[in-house]
C-alpha cells in the first residue's frame, strides 16, 4: 500500500473547519463524506475511517445519525480500523455498546491528559501531554471488551477495542478552530475570554505532541493492510484492495 484509503466521515455541520484539519493531519487519500448532509458512502472498500468531531450529540434525533451509527458498525463488522474524534469518540462507543451522557458542563481549552498504557496509538506520546478540548457529553460506560487508553479529571480520553479507537480530544485542532470554535460557545464571557488567553503560540505546539495518534493510527491501518495483522479479538482481515469544525 503506498497511501492508505480511509473514508473521512465528517460530522462537522459546517464542513470547512474539519475538512482543512484533517486533511493536513492525515497522511492516507481521503474521501470524505458529509453526514449532516446526508452523504455516506455506499461501499465498505476503504482501508480505515476517521470519523470527527460534531456540535451534534449521539443521542439527538437528527436523521443522518441513525444512518451513519449503522455504517460504522457494518465497517467495524467488517474489520475496517476506524478512530473517533470527539463526537466521533462518542459515536464508536455508543455503536460498540458503551455510555454516551451530558456532562452537565463544559470542558473547553488547552488540558492535560494522560494515557493509561503502551497502546500504539499513543506510541511517541509523552505518558502526561496537552491537549486542546471542547465537549460537554462524555463516555461514561466504556463498551464490553474495550480498554481505557487516555484520562482526566472529565473522564475517558481515549478507548480501544481490537481496531477501533477513539480520542475525546481535539488533536487535529489549529489555533483558527481553536478560536472559533470557542467564541461560538454559549457560556459566560468570562470564561470564553479565559479560554481564548489559553489559545497561545506556546499551548498550540505544546499540543502538537498529540498529532502523533494520526501517524500512529495510519501507521496501524497500514500494518493491517500490508501484514493482515490480526486485532485481538478480530475475525475479519481487511483485504489489500480496499477503497479509500465542530466540536
Amino acid at each position: 500500500m503506498t497511501r492508505p484509503r480511509i473514508a473521512l466521515l465528517n460530522a462537522a455541520h459546517e464542513a470547512e473547519g474539519n475538512r482543512r484539519n484533517f486533511r493536513r493531519e492525515l497522511a492516507a487519500d481521503l474521501t470524505e463524506f458529509h453526514l449532516p448532509g446526508g452523504d455516506l458512502p455506499e461501499t465498505y472498500d476503504f482501508d480505515g475511517v476517521v470519523v470527527t468531531g460534531s456540535r451534534a450529540s449521539v443521542y439527538w434525533d437528527e436523521e443522518w445519525i441513525d444512518p451513519t451509527k449503522e455504517w460504522v458498525e457494518a465497517a467495524i463488522d467488517r474489520g475496517l480500523p476506524c478512530l473517533g474524534v470527539c463526537y466521533g469518540h462518542q459515536l464508536l462507543a455508543d455503536v460498540l455498546g458503551g455510555t454516551v451522557e451530558s456532562m452537565g458542563e463544559y470542558e473547553i481549552g488547552y488540558r492535560t491528559v494522560e494515557h493509561t498504557g503502551d497502546d500504539v496509538l499513543f506510541d511517541g506520546v509523552d505518558p502526561a501531554f496537552t491537549v486542546f478540548t471542547t465537549h460537554s457529553d462524555a463516555v461514561v460506560e466504556l463498551p464490553p471488551g474495550a480498554e481505557r487508553l487516555a484520562t482526566n479529571d472529565y473522564g475517558v480520553h481515549g478507548f480501544r477495542r481490537d481496531r477501533v479507537f477513539g480520542v475525546q480530544f481535539h488533536p487535529e485542532y489549529d489555533m483558527q478552530t481553536a478560536e472559533e470554535v470557542t467564541k461560538g460557545k454559549d457560556l459566560p464571557e468570562e470564561r470564553i475570554q479565559s479560554v481564548l488567553d489559553g489559545i497561545t503560540p506556546e499551548n498550540f505546539d505544546a499540543a502538537c505532541e498529540a498529532k502523533q495518534v494520526f501517524d500512529n493510527f495510519v501507521a496501524f491501518v497500514r500494518e493491517v493492510d500490508v501484514n493482515g495483522v490480526e486485532a485481538p479479538g478480530a475475525e475479519d482481515t481487511v483485504g489489500e484492495d480496499a477503497v479509500a469544525a465542530d466540536d
